[in-house]
C-alpha cells in the first residue's frame, strides 16, 4: 500500500479525494482536531486506516513538520499544498514570507531527517514564481522566473508573488545542495477557480482566488467590473490531478510543472455566469461592459504538464458553473 501525507489548503481536499479514489493511504495534516474531524466525518465510506490526520498547527514553526513525517508504516510520498493566500498582509515576513519559505524547508527538512522511504515531495507553487510583470516574455513557461528581490517583496503588493519565488527557490536549493533520498517536483498554477468544497469553507472564508466569482454574484460589480490582474486561469480539479499525477508519473520528478488551461478576464466570468445562471442577472454588469484582456497578451507554453502529467484541461465555462453552484450552495 502506497502511502501520502498530504500538508492542506483549499487545492488540498481536491487532491485528496483524488488520492483516495486512487487508492492512496493518506494522512493529511490540519491546524486544529476540529478541522481534521470535518475531514473524516466528511468521508464516510472511506475505510479509517485508508485516511487520518495530524495536526500541525503552524507551518512556519522550527521543526512543526518533524512529527508529522514519521509513521508506520512509513510514507512513499509528500503533498505540500500548504501556503497562505490572501491579501490582509500587515507584516510582509511574519504573514507571507516565513510561512512559504520556512513551510516548505521546514518540511523537507523533516522528510529527509526523519522520513527515509519517501522518494518525492509535490510542492505546490504558482505562476506568481514563473512570471515578470515588468518584462513579459513572448511565451511564458517552466523555464521562466520572477525576478522580484527581497527588498521589493516589502512592498505588500509584491509579498504574495516573492513568498511563492523564494519558496520554490529555496526547494530547488535544498536538493542540489542537500542531496536528499528523494526528489521535487513543483506545481505551478495561475488564479484557481473551480467549486470550493462545503465541508472546510464558509463564505467568509471562501478562498481568495473564487472571491472574486462571489463578489460578481452578490453585485458587488454591477456598477463596474473589478480588473482583472492576472489574465491566465485553471480549474482546482485539474490542478488537484497535476498533484497527484505528479506522484504517479516517473518522468515527472524534477521537473517544473506550468498548469494553466488559457486566458481569462472578469468580463469572461460576469459572461458565462450570465449564460449559466440567468436568475443571477439582476446582480451582474451590463452586457456591453468592456473587458481587459489585452490584446496583444503574452503566450503560454503548457505543453509539459499535458505531455507529462497527461492533463485535459476543462474549460472556462464549466469551471465557473461549477464554481458558482458550489458558493450558491453555502449561501452566496
Amino acid at each position: 500500500m502506497v502511502k501520502i501525507l498530504l500538508t492542506a489548503a483549499f487545492i488540498a481536499a481536491h487532491v485528496l479525494d483524488i488520492l483516495l479514489e486512487h487508492g492512496f493511504e493518506t494522512v493529511v495534516t490540519v491546524r486544529s482536531e476540529e478541522k481534521g474531524k470535518r475531514i473524516i466525518e466528511a468521508h464516510p465510506h472511506t475505510p479509517k486506516e485508508k485516511l487520518s490526520y495530524v495536526i500541525v498547527k503552524d507551518v512556519a514553526q522550527e521543526g512543526a513538520f518533524e512529527e508529522a513525517v514519521k509513521s508506520n508504516p512509513p510514507f512513499d510520498y509528500v503533498l505540500h499544498t500548504a501556503s497562505p493566500f490572501h491579501f490582509n498582509v500587515q507584516d510582509p515576513v511574519k504573514d507571507f514570507l516565513d510561512p512559504a519559505i520556512k513551510g516548505t524547508t521546514g518540511i523537507l527538512k523533516a522528510v529527509k531527517a526523519h522520513a527515509p522511504t519517501v522518494k518525492r515531495v509535490v510542492i505546490t507553487s504558482s505562476f506568481a514564481a514563473i512570471v515578470n510583470p515588468k518584462q513579459h516574455p513572448t511565451v511564458y513557461s517552466e523555464k521562466d522566473w520572477n525576478p522580484v528581490t527581497w527588498e521589493e517583496a516589502m512592498d505588500h503588493a509584491n509579498v504574495y508573488r516573492a513568498s511563492k519565488t523564494f519558496a520554490e527557490k529555496a526547494a530547488w536549493d535544498f536538493v542540489a545542495n542537500e542531496k536528499p533520498n528523494f526528489n521535487v517536483a513543483t506545481i505551478n498554477p495561475p488564479l484557481v477557480l473551480g467549486p470550493i468544497v462545503h465541508y472546510l469553507n464558509s463564505l467568509e472564508a471562501v478562498n481568495t482566488s473564487n472571491q472574486r466569482l462571489r463578489n460578481i454574484i452578490q453585485g458587488q460589480m454591477k456598477e463596474k467590473i473589478a480588473p482583472t490582474g492576472t489574465f491566465l486561469w485553471v480549474d482546482v480539479r485539474d490542478v488537484a490531478l497535476a498533484h497527484v499525477r505528479a506522484i504517479e508519473v516517473n518522468e515527472a520528478g524534477g521537473q517544473r510543472f506550468f498548469v494553466t488551461a488559457g486566458y481569462f478576464s472578469n468580463k469572461d466570468l460576469v459572461d458565462i455566469t450570465r449564460q449559466s445562471h440567468p436568475e443571477l442577472e439582476s446582480k451582474l454588469p451590463p452586457k456591453d461592459s468592456p473587458s481587459d484582456l489585452p490584446e496583444n497578451i503574452y503566450g503560454i507554453d503548457n505543453q509539459r504538464s499535458q505531455q507529462v502529467l497527461g492533463l485535459k484541461y476543462r474549460t472556462l465555462q464549466q469551471s465557473v458553473s461549477d464554481s458558482i453552484d458550489s458558493l450558491l450552495a453555502v449561501g452566496a
